[in-house]
């Protein structure tokens, strides 16, 4: 593809998941020779097993005590990766470019009262007027500043605050379509000339037990011990496992890069997000389409990073799409070395791709019986994510020359 100034390129990449924080732990997973090694939870939730977050240092990106007091811990993942960005891009110190920088957001909502959860649940047990037994629970046990807590833009609001990112803000909710919102509202402002430079991304707590409660009432928490991502069957439970995560990009147009002799780690073409019914082959006219996105993606240097959750129905069609579609590409569920993210899975997924583009990485299979070998380095990266009830998105992008 030609190149054009306005192009959308990735000038800074934010990550943080159970392999490592920052970019360089991330590049080692995506250039050694084998799946990095495993790393889960299965103690502490039991019998769910997650992806936990690794030891951080809040202070090198929250210097203020006060600051990272008052935030719960998706915040502080979802700030303290956004700063990993802003470094990255060469932007963190720069208070006029932060001060005109768009910020779009991917939020769920805060933590939940546990206490509460479960003393609606004990007396459910007990009664059959459960429409009236929540409303009388829920106006006589919560604190009204609960409420302050978990608005969705606080998130957008710390970055502010933290980070002086002060231009245009947004923040989108909706599970793992926001993600993919937040990416495709963000790569059209810039590729229309709205906009020059933007932060984006999301983060997400899988250590919850409100957002294990969540999956597992569908049914789809994995149970037990680890299994590979594509290798997961239905007596290991619904097939996700959720991960502690972050995941934040800066995205500029290629004219407001190079100016700034800016360091490009990849180009993005296309990105779409779509919803409807997934009936009767629903999911896959949808995906087929997005897919097209791609066009002529080449046979040995294209990998497929796909944000599937792991859920078993899910993941197998969209599989079949994949292999049928792209038959010689390299497929990798990303979600199996670090957990599902929901509302930072598509964004996560594009900083894969990004780093691996730009290290021109072999990447190695993460579930080696459903996943073959790379045999030339990564030129051309896809994107997909689809959302465990509804919300399909995909990303294509191109290494830089």
């Amino acid at each position: 593809m030609s190149k054009s100034q306005n192009d959308v390129v990735i000038t800074g990449v934010g990550i943080v998941t159970c392999q490592g924080v920052g970019k360089e732990a991330h590049v080692a997973v995506l250039t050694a020779d084998k799946a990095p090694a495993t790393i889960i939870e299965t103690e502490k939730f039991k019998p769910y097993p997650v992806h936990p977050l690794p030891e951080i240092d809040w202070s090198q990106q929250i210097p203020k005590r006060g600051d990272q007091r008052q935030m719960e811990n998706w915040q502080r993942i979802g700030v303290f990766t956004a700063g990993l960005a802003l470094d990255d891009a060469g932007f963190k110190d720069d208070l006029e470019a932060c001060g005109t920088m768009d910020m779009i957001v991917a939020a769920g909502g805060g933590e939940r009262d546990i206490n509460v959860d479960t003393l609606i649940v004990d007396e459910a047990l007990k009664r059959n007027d459960r429409e009236l037994l929540l409303n009388e629970k829920l106006t006589t046990e919560l604190r009204p500043t609960l409420f302050l807590a978990q608005l969705s833009n606080l998130l957008a609001g710390n970055i502010s605050i933290v980070h002086k990112v002060t231009g245009s803000s947004r923040t989108f909710m909706g599970e793992e379509a926001s993600g993919i919102s937040a990416i495709e509202t963000a790569f059209h402002r810039i590729k229309s000339g709205e906009s020059t430079h933007a932060l984006v991304g999301g983060a997400f707590s899988a250590e919850r037990p409100d957002m294990i409660l969540l999956f597992e009432s569908l049914n789809g928490h994995s149970l037990g011990d680890w299994h590979p991502f594509w290798s997961r069957k239905p007596e290991d439970g619904g097939g996700m496992i959720s991960g502690s995560l972050g995941a934040f990009l800066v995205l500029e147009s290629r004219a407001h890069a190079e100016a700034r002799g800016a360091h490009i780690y990849a180009a993005i073409d296309a990105v779409e997000g779509d919803r409807g019914s997934r009936e009767e082959g629903g999911l896959e006219k949808r995906l087929e389409r997005l897919l097209d996105l791609a066009g002529d993606a080449p046979a040995e240097g294209t990998v497929i990073f796909s944000g599937s959750t792991g859920f078993l129905e899910l993941a197998s069609r969209e599989k079949a799409l994949l292999d049928e579609k792209f038959p010689s590409a390299a497929i990798r569920g990303y979600g199996g070395i670090a957990g599902h993210g929901l509302e930072s899975q598509f964004p996560l997924g594009i900083a894969f791709a990004a780093l691996a583009l730009a290290s021109e990485a072999k990447v190695p299979a993460f579930d080696p019986t459903h996943e073959r070998p790379m045999k030339a380095a990564a030129s051309k990266a896809i994107v997909t994510t689809v959302g465990h009830v509804r919300g399909e998105g995909v990303a294509v992008l191109s290494a830089e020359a």
